[in-house]
Order: C-alpha cells, then structure tokens, then sequence
C-alpha cells in the first residue's frame, strides 16, 4: 500500500488512525440526532455524553473486530482471567488517551461550547468490584491490551454494582448503585452466544460404549448471556474483551400457572432466575456462605467455560492441543469451581476418561491468592454445595480422593497431614475448602507479593508448598500508568514527558531517568506546582459536596481504602486525637498544618468497620468546629469512595497511610498508585510496602512497627493494658472516646470500639504499633518543614515507582505461567472468520 494514498487515508480512517475532529464531530452529530433522537435544542448534556462516547466506540469496533479475526487467523493461544469482580471505573476518558485521540475530543467539543473534562464525568463508574481486587483485574486487562497479549475477561454483569456510600449524622447509609439505569453504551449484547447453566437436580448412572456415564438429571437451568466491552490497550492496536454475564430466566413465564390465573407463580422462577446477578455481593473479605454467592461463582464459571470449549473447538478440536491454546487463570478462589466444572464437561459432555480429563484441567489452570485472613478464605457447607451441585460434589469427592492417595504414598500413616491437606474440612462441620480445590487442580499457585507469597508457603498453604514447591511463585501486583497518571495526573504526566519523553507511558522503568532531576530547584518548582494544583481541584471538590473549607497549603495526610480493622483506620484516627490534643496544649508551637482525608465503604455487615466510620465523622466535627485548629488541623471523610473519586484524591495526595498491621495485608495496590504520584509513604512492613521500600530506599520511606515475625512472637504475651497503663498520651486519646467527648449527644456508642482495644486482646495489635507510629509521624513533620528536602523524595518515589506497573506483572504471568506469545494486530481489514471465534 502507498504511503499518502487515498486507500491508505480510508483505512486509517476506518481504524480510526490520525482521525480529524471533523469526522468526530461528524459522527458525534450523527449519533445524537439519529441514535439518541436529539437536537441541539433537546439534547442534554448525558445526551452529549453519550453520543461522544458511541463515536469514540466507533473508533473501535474495526479495531476491536480486527483483533479478533487476527487472533482467530493465527491459532493464537489465548489467556482467560476469570474475576467475580472488575472494578473498571469510567471507560470513556482512558479508552481516548489509549486511542491517543484526546486533543481531538478536545477540539471537537470546543466547536459546540462543551468541556471535555466536565462531559465525560457524565459517565457512571462501572462499581463491578468491591476493591483492591476487582480494580487489580482491571489494570491487568488494560495491561494485557496494551502488550498484544490475546485475553478475554470473564465476569459478571451485576445489575446494581458496589453501593452508594451517603453519611447521615456520622453513620455510613448504603443506597443501591443502579449503573444500569440509563444503559451503558459502551457494551455490545450478543445473546446468540448464550448458554444454559444448570442448579439443583440429581445425577444417574448408566453404562454406555465407553462404561459407566453419569447423568445430571432433573435440574433447574437458568441462561446465561454475554454482554462485551472493549478493551483497548495503549496505542489502540490491540482491543481485547471483557465479557460479562446476566442471567435469564429458562422460560419466561409457566404456562400453566399462567392459564389457571397465578400470575406470580408463573412469573416466579423468573425473577428467581435473574436475582442471580442482580447484585454485587458488597463485601471482598468476610468470607459469607450464602447460596447465593455460590450460584454466582458457578454461573460465571459455567457460562465461560462453555463458551471457551465452543471457540477453542471451532478453532482446533483436538483435545491434545487444549492447554496450547487455552489458559484460565483463577483471580482467587472464587472462581474456583472453574477445576469441577472444566472436568464434568470433559467428560460428560465430550466423552474424555478421567485422566486425560485431569491432565488437561491441571495442565490450563493457574490460582492467585489473594488473602491469608482466615475469615476470607472460602469453604462451602457440603450440604448447600451438594444441593445445589450434586455432580461437582462427586467430582470433588474424586480428585481428594486421588489426592489423598497421592499424600498418603509420600507421607505413610501422617493422619494429621491427610486432614489438614483435606479438601474437605471435618473439624468445623462438614465444609469444602475452596483453597486447597484451587491448589490441587492448578499448575501454578501465586502470591501477590514478596512477602505474601512467603506467608503462604510457611503458614496458610505450607502443607502443600512442602508436597508441590515448584507449583508455588510469586507476581507482584502492579497498576496501569495509563489510568492511574496519564489520566487521573495531567499535570504530573506532563511534566515528566517534557523532561524524559513519553517512553514511560509503555514503559515505567524509564522513570528512572528522573533521578538526576530530584534535586533540581526548577524541576522542584515545577513538581510542586503539579501537585499543589491537584491539591487546589480536591479542594475545590471537597468545598462544593462537603462545604468544609480546606487549605492546599496544608500537608494532605491520605488513607483510602476500604473499612475493615486490619487496615487499621482507626489507628490514623487515634494519631489525629492525639494531634488535637497536642495543639490544644500547645496552640502557639510549631506545628505543620495537616489535613487528614479518609475514604472508603464499610460492607454492610461489617458492624466494627461502619462504626469507625461514626467515629471518624466524629472526631471531625469537634475538629473542623474548635477555633484553636482552624489553621493546623483539619479532618474529613469523603463520602462514596470509588474509581473516579480515587483519581481525585491520589494525585493531591502528600502523605500515603499503609499502615495495616505486618502479615495481613496481602498486597495493596493503593500504595502503588500514591507512590506514582508523588506521595511519600508511612506504612509497617506489610504486603507491597516492604518492596516500595526496597525500591525507593529505607530512607525515602516512613517506616514503622512490628514485623510479621515480632507481631507473631508477641501476640501469645501482648496485653494492649501494658501500653494504656504506662504511656500517658495514648491513655489520655483513649480516654476521650471513652469518656464520650465526640459524641456527647450519644452516648457510649463507641463503647465496642474500647471493648476491642482493651478487654478483647487488640486483635491487630493498634496500641502495640502506636508509640512508634507517633514517632515517625514526627519525621514526617520534620522533613516537611524543609520543602526542598520533601519534593527531592518525592520525586525519587515516582522515579522508581517502576516495578510496580501492571505491564510488569503481566510480563511475568505471560513467562513464568502462561508462556504465551504477543500477537500484532495492524493487518488488512476484511479478515476472514467464523462467529464461533469471537
């Protein structure tokens, strides 16, 4: 093809290469009068939203189509994450940077008067995740397109997403999230690839050719249908997809209940059917054993499954060449029942014999373990399972079976090896221990950090790190500088690409070339006037949906995340009181004016968590209303915590609070995003904090606390009374609480909060960690007081913030576990395919 032809300016134009704002504002125009049946006159500005954001899927669909056929044409083995959560955020302001189209949209909406930046905030966030986890499975999507790797996510289409967070006097009030409401533009309905997916019944044997078959009888099917979003990586060459399910009733009404006139009887299995994703459980680490959230898991793991076997049949059929082409990799054990379930189809339904089934399964199947809290670790009651799913039971009971005589073999007359490597647990009732289904049936078990990995080869899963070590590894999370700079941090971005280029945006160890300039007094300059303007826009943010004043010339002390004790809120909320009271003491001294910021959703349930909550907004109030701490201190809590809330507060972020307590935070990736963004750390030696320490250097970092090791030879001897009795500041904090000085108008409310610290142990150890907290708290006002000293680390975080790139941590999946290879996607358009292959 000839450079500057008229065919070579159409096809550009087609895959959306180098288009012109007047073809975007072509399409923008005819979307809204033809699509949304709008004029100027009527539209209204989600009208305009919407019509920009079907032109800018425009811009993808060759691409998107492309991609597939490509990977169709050339046999490619492809890598399946399969998540019960995807917290993917706002699409249409990423999806234009990875377009590299954004001064175009800019331009575009200029000639009609419209805001590029205030239009696409008319988009809701996509809450299909909890939190650390569903947004990790975002950025390795994202990821994964930007490296040319062939992926299809597979998740689930909840109806109401993570819920509305409203605080009403103090107390945390959920509200339903219906994201759907209005339709969601970006996804495509493909109901021709629906499946059936059964619950309940029983199961029959019968002898067939082959011998004994076994039949999943009488059961209650539901349907499964796909709805898909685009995933477009940096540059646009590769648009991967994530395919989300909804459920259907089978049938939609009963004829007969209909006929005799019981109109909800008949209409009752459907509503039943499709409850099934009508929600998103609000809640990522309270293990819960509800049947509804195992019909979930199922449903997801069974409608993916039956829909990879049909493409990798219409691309090979020889069973051999499955694990060549296919791999599933298990974002925790939630999709789990992946491991029966691939094995009943195998053999039920394509008439493979139990080893070569097996072989298979293990061969293409890879677990990521998420958590080493025992509350979130995952078991089934076998009654429940067994109800629901009779024929996976019998499978379950079949690889333990093996199993365990393969245990056996190693470890002769070892009974209490045998029970504890069980996959089925007798100790607590009889239970399924979803963690060890996941290790048994998995080629490849990873931890999502240095030390998390340590901790589950030594205590959660050392049984079976002794029996397989060579299926255990380690892959340390890692978040998309796509979303979490370029994007949510212009200014910042900007920055660094006049000085280094835009290398970095593809490749983040070329922050590393920043280095030299840490100490420069005009890139200093220029640094501080990034964040300052971040901390001016949060500001201005907080000043209009709370009316609380706050100044950008305060220090903005960060913890943002969600509510749960081992995060330890309440430990940045015990330092806060004992700042108040340090500057009712001594309002003349010299202080460093701080503005303490929480955000984060407490599940529903999670009674301690919501109540901290309470107490934050408590401590608030008495705060931000006492004169003395007009100009040194305030406290707030930003309602609603989610994706675009997060690109809000992260850039304007000074200080980053990481301070769970050492061996119960797996990763964090929190962390990951402050660091890249200018923050400096406070944090204990948990999770990825010990590798940012690594990386920046001990003396770049606040550091503070037990180790795991300490935590766990001082937990036997720990009596939080010890530290209440001999340190006067910290008892004279607690006593505020309890002597209900925050909540006069309500009495003794925070009473569990004091049961907790003192009379039930101090569970994750707050009055151990305490004193030294305070202490580097201190450093942290010290080095502040010298700007100079605070940018020149600051820079050096976000220079080697590298490592912690989810293209890094994909790197390692697709080498160490996957061994997959990048495709190139920029071929001729018009490629042919089957259906079956996308």
């Amino acid at each position: 093809m000839i450079p500057g032809s008229p065919l070579t300016a159409q096809l550009a134009e087609i895959q959306g290469m180098g288009i012109s704002a007047d073809i975007l504002r072509a399409q923008f125009e005819h979307h809204l009068r033809y699509t949304l049946a709008k004029d100027p006159y009527t539209a209204t500005d989600d009208d305009r939203y919407r019509a920009l954001t079907l032109a800018v899927r425009d811009r993808l669909i060759e691409r998107w189509m492309e991609t597939q056929q490509t990977h169709h044409k050339k046999n490619v083995k492809r890598i399946y994450y399969l998540s019960l959560e995807f917290l993917i955020g706002r699409l249409l302001g990423l999806n234009v940077i990875n377009l590299q189209m954004e001064e175009t949209c800019r331009e575009t909406l200029a000639h009609f008067g419209l805001d590029w930046v205030a239009l696409r905030n008319y988009e809701p966030d996509a809450g299909l995740g909890n939190g650390g986890l569903g947004r990790l499975a975002a950025c390795f999507m994202e990821s994964l397109s930007t490296m040319k790797i062939p992926a299809i996510g597979y998740g689930l289409r909840y109806d109401y997403g993570i819920f509305n967070q409203r605080i009403e006097n103090g107390y945390q009030v959920e509200e339903p999230d219906h994201w759907l409401k209005y339709g969601y533009p970006w996804e495509i309905a493909h109901p021709e690839y629906s499946f059936e997916v059964h619950f309940g019944g029983r199961v029959e044997t019968e002898m067939g050719p082959n011998g004994r078959e076994w039949k999943w009888v009488d059961t209650r099917p539901v349907i499964g249908m796909p709805y898909d979003l685009p995933v477009v990586g940096y540059g646009g060459q590769t648009v991967n997809t994530l395919r989300l399910w909804s459920c259907r009733a089978a049938e939609e009404f009963d004829l007969e209940d209909f006929n005799r006139g019981s109109y909800v009887e008949a209409v009752a299995h459907k509503v039943q059917a499709e409850n099934l994703t009508k929600v998103l459980y609000p809640n990522d680490n309270m293990f819960e054993g509800k049947e509804l959230r195992l019909r979930q898991q199922y449903f997801l793991v069974c409608c993916s499954l039956q829909d990879i076997i049909r493409r990798f049949k219409a691309d090979d059929g020889g069973w051999e060449l499955f694990p060549d082409r296919v791999f599933l990799q298990l974002n925790d054990t939630h999709p789990s029942l992946a491991i029966p379930e691939l094995m009943r189809l195998l053999m039920d339904h394509h008439g493979l014999g139990w080893d070569q089934a097996w072989e298979i399964t293990t061969a293409c199947t890879g677990y990521t373990n998420h958590t080493i809290l025992p509350e979130a670790l995952e078991v089934w009651p076998l009654e429940m399972f067994g109800r629901l799913l009779p024929r996976h039971l019998q499978i379950i009971y079949e690889i333990n079976g093996r199993f365990m005589r393969s245990v056996a073999t190693r470890y002769p007359l070892d009974g209490d090896r045998l029970r504890r490597m069980s996959i089925f647990d007798e100790d607590h009732g009889k239970q399924i221990r979803m963690a060890h289904l996941a290790v048994v049936g998995s080629c490849s078990v990873n931890g999502v950090s240095q030390i998390h990995t340590k901790l589950l080869q030594e205590r959660v899963l050392r049984d079976f790190a002794d029996f397989c070590p060579e299926k255990f590894n380690n892959k340390t999370n890692g978040v998309t500088p796509r979303r979490w700079l370029l994007k949510a941090n212009p200014g910042l971005a900007g920055l660094i690409t006049d000085a280094i280029g835009d290398a970095w945006v593809t490749d983040l160890g070329q922050l590393r070339r920043l280095e030299p300039l840490a100490k420069d007094k005009r890139f200093q300059a220029k640094f501080r006037a990034a964040k300052r303007q971040n901390k001016t826009d949060l500001a201005g943010y907080v000043r209009a949906r709370l009316g609380i004043d706050i100044s950008p010339d305060s220090m903005f002390d960060v913890q943002v995340k969600r509510l749960h004790e081992y995060k330890r809120q309440l430990l940045l909320a015990l330092y806060t009181i004992i700042r108040f009271n340090r500057l009712r003491d001594n309002p003349s001294g010299d202080h460093v004016p701080r503005t303490v910021i929480f955000a984060g959703k407490a599940a529903p349930g999670f009674f301690m968590a919501k109540l901290i909550i309470k107490l934050i907004e408590q401590i608030a109030e008495v705060v931000n209303s006492d004169p003395l701490m007009r100009d040194w201190l305030k406290v707030i809590f930003v309602p609603n915590y989610r994706v675009s809330l997060a690109e809000r507060i992260i850039p304007a972020a000074d200080l980053s609070e990481q301070i769970s307590l050492a061996g119960t935070e797996a990763s964090g990736t929190g962390n990951m995003k402050l660091q890249l963004n200018g923050a400096l750390t406070i944090g204990t030696l948990d999770g990825a904090n010990v590798e940012i320490m690594e990386e920046v250097g001990r003396e770049n970092i606040f550091i503070f606390g037990m180790t795991t090791e300490e935590v766990e030879k001082r937990r036997g001897s720990y009596n939080p009374w010890d530290v209440y009795n001999s340190d006067e500041e910290i008892r004279r904090a607690i006593q505020l609480i309890e002597a209900d000085f925050f909540n006069m108008l309500e009495p003794g409310i925070f009473r569990p909060i004091i049961q907790a610290l003192l009379y039930e142990g101090d569970r994750y150890m707050l009055l151990a960690d305490l004193r030294d907290y305070i202490e580097a708290q201190h450093q942290v006002d010290t080095l502040y007081r010298e700007p100079s000293r605070w940018d020149e680390k600051a820079i050096l975080n976000v220079a080697r913030s590298g490592k912690f790139s989810s293209d890094r941590t994909i790197c390692e999946y697709v080498s160490d576990i996957w061994h997959i290879e990048p495709c190139e996607c920029l071929t001729s358009v018009g490629l042919a395919c089957s259906a079956e292959a996308l």
